[in-house]
C-alpha cells in the first residue's frame, strides 16, 4: 500500500481572488481621497493666484495712481498675457514705470492650473466698473468705462466648493470675491 500524504503548498484560486477583490477596494477608496485633495490642492492655488494679482494691482494704483484698464469692446483679457490690458501710461499717470508693463509689480503672472473647472480655462481681467456678464467669464467693455482705472474684475473659476465661496466661476474686484 501507498500512504503518500498530499502536502498542499501556496493559496487557492478562491484565496487570491479574495486578496485581489480587497486590494482593488482599497485602492478605489484611496484614489477617490486623493483625488479630492488634488481638487482642493488646485482651488487654493487659484486662490493664492488671485490674491497675489489683487496685491500687485493694489501696488500699481499706489505707484501709477489706476489699475490697468481694458480697450472700449474688448472682453476680459487672459492674465496670462497683457494683451487687451491698457497698462497706465505715464502721460496720464504719476511713473515712467507704468508706461512699460505690469512686471513692475508681479514679475510673472499665474497661470491657472490644469485641469481647470469648468467654464474658466484661464485667469481673466477686467479693468474696468463694470458687471461681469452672469454666467460667463467675460465683462465687453463700453466705450463710456474704456480705460478706466478706478476698478477691475478677475475671473477665475473653483473646482469645488472652498469657504464661503461655491464652486464655479468666481468675480474678484478691490471689494472682496464674489460668485
Amino acid at each position: 500500500m501507498n500512504n503518500r500524504t498530499k502536502s498542499t503548498k501556496g493559496f487557492t484560486l478562491i484565496e487570491l481572488l479574495v486578496v485581489i477583490a480587497i486590494i482593488a477596494i482599497l485602492s478605489t477608496v484611496v484614489m477617490a481621497g486623493l483625488n479630492s485633495a488634488r481638487q482642493k490642492g488646485r482651488d487654493a492655488k487659484r486662490l493664492a493666484d488671485v490674491k497675489n494679482v489683487q496685491v500687485a494691482l493694489e501696488l500699481q494704483t499706489d505707484t501709477c495712481g489706476g489699475y490697468p484698464g481694458t480697450p472700449s469692446g474688448a472682453a476680459a483679457a487672459v492674465l496670462s498675457n497683457t494683451n487687451g490690458m491698457i497698462l497706465n501710461t505715464a502721460a496720464s499717470l504719476n511713473s515712467t514705470a507704468c508706461a512699460t508693463n505690469f512686471s513692475t509689480h508681479m514679475n510673472r503672472l499665474p497661470t491657472n492650473p490644469t485641469p481647470a473647472a469648468t467654464g474658466a480655462a484661464d485667469y481673466r481681467y477686467c479693468g474696468a466698473a463694470t458687471t461681469p456678464t452672469t454666467g460667463a467669464p467675460t465683462c465687453i467693455v463700453s466705450a463710456a468705462n474704456a480705460g478706466t482705472t478706478a476698478s477691475y474684475g478677475i475671473f477665475f473659476g473653483l473646482e469645488a466648493a472652498s469657504g464661503s465661496l461655491p464652486g464655479g466661476i468666481i468675480f474678484a474686484t478691490p471689494s472682496g470675491v464674489r460668485p
